[in-house]
């Protein structure tokens, strides 16, 4: 029998056919690579709001170890669970999860973190449902651009280079990868040399960027010209070492840039500690992982989502597609208040 989603779903269909065994009363099994990341907490509350009144679904916190969420996936399948949705510890281990779900023909919905393409190929009932990181790392090179080109003071040595430090997310992670690369990359597009005087990574964390930041300052101090973060606690993080080292007072400034436009970072922006970041769609990412694990899960015909298309690993429009992408959003003094909340 078909089953509707509902009109606030109705953006985009595929359709599909559900698993012939559905245990009696479908729920979903969610894992979160870790509850205590900012910008994953608030993914997890729109996945817990949007399944209220419709579906059971599980909620676990892996604490970052793959082999924890591992067991985890074999609880979800041993309780009957009708669809997944993995935010993975460790996206290159994600054979094994696909693995288990495909021996028992329950279908899958990565998120946020993305697998390699030759995994998802591996099932054709694996989904992912995130944005394309390329994106959001050209984004933040663009940021910088328009503050150095605003700001000829922030090339405090002249030399027409801007000398950088960049705090890395997770060195495994896509995302994190794609935002370092193709940051940089932006920059030098629009003609400005750059000068990489340390990277290093911080595993998203704030008090790890904190530490990390502290450091440079150290070593470094004014030689550097901007700093660059992976997401915005780490951001949040310098922000609170280039605090304790003098800077935001008596005309003392750094640039910052991060990504995901957490309600603190907007906060940071609004106080003129952050120059800019990245609009992550906590809420569409939830909501979008939400949609498609309940689709599949319910075993509806009709496969749609609140944040657009299925589409190819590319993003190109495709009736087979297996990936929803949810655009990123640059975000400065000048919009923040428009995603305030």
């Amino acid at each position: 029998m078909k089953r509707m989603l509902g009109a606030a779903l109705a953006i985009s269909a595929l359709t599909f056919f559900g698993c012939s065994k559905k245990a009696s009363k479908p729920k979903i099994g969610v894992a979160i690579y870790k509850f205590d990341d900012t910008f994953m907490s608030y993914v997890r509350n729109k996945i817990e709001s949007s399944a209220k009144g419709k579906i059971d679904v599980t909620v676990q916190d892996s604490q970052f170890d793959q082999p924890k969420q591992n067991d985890q996936v074999d609880q979800f399948l041993t309780q009957g669970s009708t669809a997944l949705a993995i935010n993975l510890v460790d996206p290159p281990a994600v054979s094994v999860v696909i693995e288990k779900a495909k021996a028992k023909g329950i279908p899958v919905v990565f998120f946020n973190r993305e697998p390699a393409a030759a995994d998802m190929a591996k099932y054709d009932k694996a989904y992912y449902v995130g944005a394309k990181a390329q994106e959001s790392g050209t984004m933040q090179g663009e940021l910088v651009v328009d503050y150095w080109k605003a700001h000829p003071e922030a090339d405090k040595n002249k030399d027409g280079k801007v000398q950088y430090v960049m705090l890395i997310g997770d060195p495994s992670n896509t995302d994190a990868s794609y935002r370092t690369e193709f940051s940089i990359k932006a920059i030098e597009k629009a003609g400005i040399k750059t000068e990489k005087l340390a990277d290093d990574t911080a595993m998203w964390d704030k008090i790890k960027g904190q530490e990390k930041t502290a450091a440079w300052l150290a070593k470094f101090g004014d030689q550097i010209e901007v700093i660059l973060a992976n997401n915005d606690d780490m951001a949040l993080g310098a922000v609170e070492a280039l605090k304790a080292a003098g800077y935001f007072k008596d005309g003392k400034s750094m640039p910052v840039v991060g990504v995901d436009a957490t309600p603190p970072a907007l906060d940071a922006l609004e106080q003129g500690f952050l120059v800019g970041t990245v609009l992550n769609d906590a809420e569409k990412q939830g909501l979008a992982t939400f949609d498609l694990a309940f689709a599949l899960g319910t075993g509806a015909k009709e496969i749609t989502t609140t944040a657009g298309p299925l589409a190819a690993a590319d993003g190109a429009a495709s009736p087979g597609g297996k990936y929803v992408w949810v655009p990123y959003v640059k975000v400065t003094k000048d919009n923040y208040k428009t995603f305030k909340k």
